[in-house]
């Protein structure tokens, strides 16, 4: 058995003690098992006290925002770095491909029939930062092609990103908010047409 030495056990034993970190993974990881969020058992887990967890983390909803922003970001990041082409069909490509993982993903869609209500305020309102930090993402790929003459968009930056995030929201959640199958093709078409390019029939 390796001898310890004080310094040594001393650092071993800060690096075991639970902190925001080991809650967010923790959370994380429940999340993507499918399992429900809840601050006691996580606190238990953690051996914290809730009070200690929320000052962590600020609450049930902020840590949930993040846990979901933190699997959907590197989503769009593949999904830019797999899209071909430029201009209109690229952002269309992009969020299409998006739309297609967030449908395809067991957790996502077991915290979305779970808590549908939660989810659509989380994810499609100011009460969570999901929306701001998708709409910028967005933003930033139509500067992208705008800067690269790509793209003549009709409407400015600010305006269509927000649109383009409704439609690819509307075609995600089309389960909860009217009761039909999810669909990333209909983003696909969708953003094209809003972007002012022909569809492919």
């Amino acid at each position: 058995m390796t001898e310890q030495t004080t310094l040594g056990q001393r650092l071993a034993d800060i690096a075991a003690r639970p902190d925001v970190i080991t809650a967010f993974k923790a959370a994380r990881s429940g999340f993507l098992a499918g399992r429900r969020l809840e601050m006691k058992e996580l606190a238990d887990e953690l051996g914290v006290n809730r009070a200690t967890l929320f000052r962590w983390v600020g609450g049930r909803d902020e840590l949930l925002s993040e846990v979901i922003w933190s699997v959907a970001e590197p989503t769009l990041r593949r999904a830019v770095a797999a899209a071909p082409g430029h201009g209109a069909r690229r952002i269309a490509t992009v969020l299409g491909d998006f739309a297609q993982a967030v449908n395809t993903s067991d957790a996502f869609r077991q915290f979305l029939r779970r808590e549908p209500e939660r989810a659509l305020r989380l994810l499609t309102t100011r009460a969570g930062s999901m929306q701001r930090r998708f709409v910028a993402f967005i933003a930033d790929l139509l500067t992208e092609e705008i800067s690269a003459g790509t793209l003549d968009p009709p409407l400015p930056v600010p305006e269509l990103a927000l649109l383009l995030s409704r439609i690819t929201e509307t075609f995600i959640y089309a389960d909860v908010i009217s009761g039909e199958e999810p669909d990333a093709a209909k983003v696909v078409q969708a953003s094209l047409v809003l972007l002012g390019e022909r569809p492919e029939q």
